[in-house]
């Protein structure tokens, strides 16, 4: 316990200046709950330090967005509630995995987005709609860390509004099929025709790699918990590990530290349908969580 403490108390005194920021989409899926790469992404980063959000929100679920995220220190201000319907999302789940049914993404032709007048803090710009995805990204170039994630159906039928968000970031997160559907094949090679930062590569079951200009660090996934339902682990896991980051300094050698503390949050996220496992985690859960992963990579190693 004493080590546990310490190690929080650590984190704390080590919180830069610096803020953290998500944008992106929060959705309404056909199990009528509040999701969406903003919901997972700053529950799972909330638990470690403070967090904007940068999202519109129809009237519909305006009200379950504000419930999933009580009591945690997330800053709801540029929450843009519209009149157009939110965003739906349909899947369902196929061996672990989602399978994309489709989406109405009418909102977005309703949003004007607004971020923080000169913002230089770390960003994550969740995937949506990749022309809205690049404005945000652009009003976010004073950002000291500009992060973006990938969407396959966006990634397929709007290619070169893609490449634009991936040109505009400086990390750049995507599962394997994302990967390829971007003319991905050998990911360090990729990274650097792209003058990207990092790279973070998510395969499931299979963990995750990621690739910086210092090499290639690889984390398993805790597979030894059941998956119930795979929705917004990436998103919680790039949460989680940016949120982490950031509070140690976001220096190159914190970067595994921080890829376990993002894998934590995808392993809890998992633990529940929808936001339920992540929603009502605790700080502590999450440490114990991380000395879990810890104790599995050493295992896996």
């Amino acid at each position: 316990m004493p080590d546990t403490l310490s190690r929080r108390a650590a984190a704390r005194a080590a919180v830069p200046d610096k803020q953290l920021l998500v944008a992106g989409s929060v959705a309404l899926d056909t199990r009528d709950g509040p999701f969406g790469k903003v919901v997972y992404f700053a529950l799972a980063a909330s638990l470690i330090l403070p967090i904007k959000v940068v999202a519109p929100v129809g009237a519909d679920g305006a009200k379950r967005v504000a419930q999933a995220f009580s009591g945690r220190a997330i800053d709801i201000e540029l929450l843009q509630i519209l009149e157009a319907p939110t965003y739906r999302w349909r899947a369902h789940q196929d061996h672990g995995h989602n399978v994309d049914l489709g989406s109405s993404d009418n909102i977005y032709d309703s949003w004007t987005p607004s971020v923080p007048a000169g913002f230089d803090g770390w960003a994550f710009v969740g995937s949506m709609r990749p022309d809205r995805q690049a404005q945000l990204m652009e009003m976010l170039t004073g950002a000291e860390l500009l992060a973006a994630d990938a969407m396959l159906s966006y990634v397929q039928s709007q290619p070169p509004e893609a490449r634009d968000v991936l040109a505009k970031a400086g990390w750049y997160f995507c599962n394997r099929e994302e990967f390829a559907a971007l003319g991905g094949k050998d990911p360090e090679e990729f990274r650097r025709q792209w003058w990207l930062n990092g790279l973070v590569i998510k395969a499931g079951a299979l963990g995750l790699a990621t690739y910086t200009e210092y090499g290639m660090i690889g984390i398993p996934a805790l597979t030894d918990r059941p998956a119930v339902d795979t929705t917004g682990a990436g998103d919680a896991l790039a949460g989680g590990m940016l949120a982490r980051w950031l509070s140690t300094g976001g220096l190159s050698s914190g970067l595994q530290d921080a890829l376990v503390w993002g894998v934590a949050c995808a392993s809890i996220t998992i633990s529940a349908v929808g936001v339920k496992g992540i929603a009502k985690a605790t700080p502590r859960e999450l440490i114990e969580r991380v000395r879990e992963v810890e104790k599995w990579q050493s295992r896996k190693s």
